[in-house]
This record gives structure tokens, C-alpha cells and sequence, in this order.
């Protein structure tokens, strides 16, 4: 069998497979079904300061080859995550990747405070959210609020930090240099598309929100498309995700330049799907004669 491993940010994975924030809660559903711990690693829920109800229903709608969500950061707060869901998770043989999400600076900077001394491995930094202080605009679209509040996220851990890009800008390459300039360990993307659908017999939106975030396969191509571009202009790792459903779709991901990939929603219309692609690359990997799975990474051959 092929070595599977990667290193992300000094910390060890079994194999290249993560599964995506807010797509597989803190893992405890998933871990009736099999046993997580054959995952690389886990993006849990998305972890605010404090505790968040998430927006009004319905928030969930089904798109041609995907699906619309506006959940809006559901979750109990960093405190309830420390006590009630990671003492379970830091007794497993995989990764533990906290997300967190914030509306201030500040709020940033304290969730991640509170998860020192944590077993969390990584912190993966959520920019996809409104900046209150600054009118609404998004931390993740601005270069120069990319470096800001990656710079602060850094000083305040001494656990590696990965910023979670968004989509929704003009150029995805300069933002995660803007991260990598901060001081980001890693950068992750792509993080949903600001989609929207129509009810034309109400003539109102879907989603109560109006508009939500696109994801599923239908975002898969402009995602790989992202990926390549910020792995070559970045010297930090990147990990690649948006529209994975099948293990052709990871390998394309790590020939475009991620180290490791995310699994997002096809976990809502097959909870095996992690399985599936680890099982499919090591099977490639071993059909191709390569050893490891690091020989993949980068390796895309452009015309």
C-alpha cells in the first residue's frame, strides 16, 4: 500500500482526508456509522465566541448538482465546544482542526484565546464572516483586513493557523498572500459561493436569508481553479475542498498543488464518501507505482 501521510503544519495525518466545517458537526453521528478514526482529520462545527442560534428557516435548499445553506454559524460557543464535545474528539487517532468564526476582531482573537492549551491541532480562521465593525464587509475580501486579522489570530496561539478563504473576491491569489504575509501556517478554500433561488409560486426566496452559500459538485471546477491558482503563488500549504464527491476529484486536488482536501457536502448525500476517496487514492496511488501520496501534490503538467 502507498503511504498515505501528510504533514500539515507539523501535524501528522494519516492520510489526506479532512472532512469539511459544518458539515459533520463534532463527529458524533458520523462515528455510529464507522470509525472515524480512519479520517485524517476533522473541521469541526464552526465555533463563535459565544453560543450563536443560527438564522431562521428554511435555511437549507437543494441546487442542480448542490445545495444553498444559510445556517448562520449555529453552535454552543467556544466554552460548551472545550467541555462538552472535544474531550471525546482528543481520545481519537486523528487530526482535530477547530473553526472558528468571529464578527469582531476581538471576538477572533478571544476564541482562539480560549483554545490554548486545548487539544485542538489546528485552528482553521473562518474570514467568510461580516465584519460588523466595518459596515458588513466580509473580513476575507479585503488584502489589507486579510493580513490584519491573520496577524492577530497568529499572536494569539501558539497552535498552527489556517485561514479559510472565501470566493466571493476578484482575486483569490492575492487574498491568500495577504494570509500568508500575516503569518498564516496554511490556507484553506474554497469556502461557499453566495448563491440564491426563487420560489415562483410565493415569488419569495427560498432561503429566509434570501441568499445563502453554494456548495456541492456544481462548485467543484471553479474551486480546483482557485486551489491551483493560490498554490502557486503561496509557499504555505494548501488545503483544497469545494464540490469533492468522488476520489477523482481529491487526486485533482492535490495535482493542482493542496496537501490535503476537504469533504463537505457529499457527506449529506453519502456518509461514506471520506471512506470511498481514501480507499480510491490508494488504489490510484498503487495502480501508478507511486510510494507516497506527497508525489502528487503539485504535479499538474499546464499546456
Amino acid at each position: 500500500m502507498a503511504d498515505l501521510h501528510v504533514d500539515l503544519c507539523g501535524v501528522r495525518l494519516k492520510n489526506p482526508v479532512i472532512t469539511a466545517s459544518g458539515t459533520f458537526g463534532f463527529g458524533q453521528e458520523y462515528a455510529r456509522l464507522y470509525d472515524i478514526q480512519k479520517l485524517g482529520g476533522i473541521s469541526c462545527k464552526g465555533t463563535t465566541l459565544h453560543e450563536r442560534p443560527g438564522n431562521l428557516p428554511p435555511r437549507i435548499a437543494e441546487t442542480p448538482s448542490g445545495m444553498l445553506n444559510s445556517v448562520g454559524l449555529q453552535n454552543p460557543g467556544v466554552d460548551a465546544f472545550l467541555k462538552d464535545d472535544l474531550p471525546a474528539l482528543e481520545k481519537l487517532d486523528l487530526a482535530v482542526l477547530a473553526n472558528v468564526a468571529g464578527s469582531t476582531e476581538d471576538e477572533y482573537v478571544e476564541t482562539i484565546r480560549r483554545l490554548q492549551g486545548s487539544a485542538v491541532d489546528i485552528i482553521e480562521v473562518n474570514i467568510s464572516c461580516p465584519n460588523v465593525k466595518a459596515g458588513g464587509v466580509s473580513f476575507g475580501t479585503d488584502p489589507s483586513a486579510v493580513e490584519r486579522i491573520t496577524r492577530l489570530c497568529k499572536a494569539a496561539s501558539d497552535k498552527p493557523i489556517m485561514m479559510k478563504l472565501s470566493p466571493n473576491v476578484t482575486d483569490i491569489a492575492e487574498i491568500a498572500a495577504a494570509a500568508e504575509a500575516g503569518g498564516a501556517d496554511a490556507v484553506s478554500l474554497i469556502n461557499t459561493l453566495t448563491g440564491m433561488r426563487i420560489d415562483i409560486r410565493t415569488r419569495r426566496p427560498i432561503l429566509r436569508n434570501n441568499t445563502g452559500g453554494l456548495s456541492g459538485a456544481a462548485v467543484f471546477p471553479v474551486a480546483l481553479r482557485m486551489v491551483w491558482q493560490v498554490a502557486n503563488r503561496v509557499q504555505i500549504p494548501v488545503v483544497g475542498m469545494g464540490g469533492i464527491t468522488r476520489w477523482q476529484d481529491a487526486a485533482e486536488m492535490l495535482l493542482a498543488g493542496a496537501s490535503a482536501v476537504q469533504i463537505g457536502a457529499a457527506n449529506f448525500t453519502d456518509a461514506f464518501t471520506p471512506l470511498h476517496i481514501i480507499e480510491g487514492l490508494n488504489a490510484y496511488l498503487d495502480e501508478n507505482g507511486l510510494a507516497s501520496v506527497s508525489e502528487l501534490v503539485g504535479q499538474v503538467r499546464p499546456w
